[in-house]
């Protein structure tokens, strides 16, 4: 049974991996689901995992938000953004990944995963564009500074989706480690 549910435990962890794709905290939701299964998973038993492994996991969450936040911000920030424009970034691209997972696109199987990053990151860069005109920007400028926000959200995604495959890799090892 212990199989199980550590098998169990690393699908939700995929799971929730997948989810980063879409702009919700699915790493955070990793943090969550090995801290359930460490609490209720008795430490005798053979797929135990300890509080090292959870705390281990909420380091590498935090430094993936960190990653995302600094890698959206830091290039628009040098072009000279708006606090403004990073709003509608934000809100542009939430909208945009949902958007995109909606219509996808004719790739089989990956195709609404593919959609919902790339129309997240032109929803950053739209609403980047529309947060600076707004802000009294012309359209060259905007448009500079929506292409950085642009390549500041795929930055962000990779560099959080690749944390999120080191939670999923570190959970892995350390049940492997626990007398499996």
């Amino acid at each position: 049974m212990a199989i199980v549910f550590a098998l169990l435990l690393i699908l939700v962890l995929l799971a929730c991996w997948a989810i980063d794709l879409l702009g919700l905290p699915g790493n955070w939701l990793m943090v969550a689901a090995t801290a359930v299964y460490a609490y209720f998973v008795p430490t005798q038993s053979r797929a135990a995992l300890g509080w090292k492994t959870v705390v281990a996991l909420l380091v590498l969450a935090a430094l993936g938000e960190i990653v995302e936040l600094l890698a959206g911000s830091l290039g628009a920030a040098r072009a000279g953004g708006s606090k403004r424009a990073a709003v509608m970034a934000l809100l542009g691209s939430v909208f945009g990944a949902l958007l995109g997972m909606i219509v996808g696109l004719p790739v089989p199987l990956v195709g609404s995963i593919l959609a919902a990053v790339l129309f997240a990151a032109v929803g950053a860069m739209i609403g980047a564009v529309l947060g600076e005109m707004h802000a009294g920007r012309d359209l060259d400028a905007s448009l500079r500074i929506g292409k950085l926000a642009f390549w500041g959200r795929l930055a962000g995604t990779a560099g959080k989706l690749f944390l999120g495959a080191v939670m999923v890799a570190v959970v892995v090892v350390a049940l492997l480690l626990s007398r499996l």
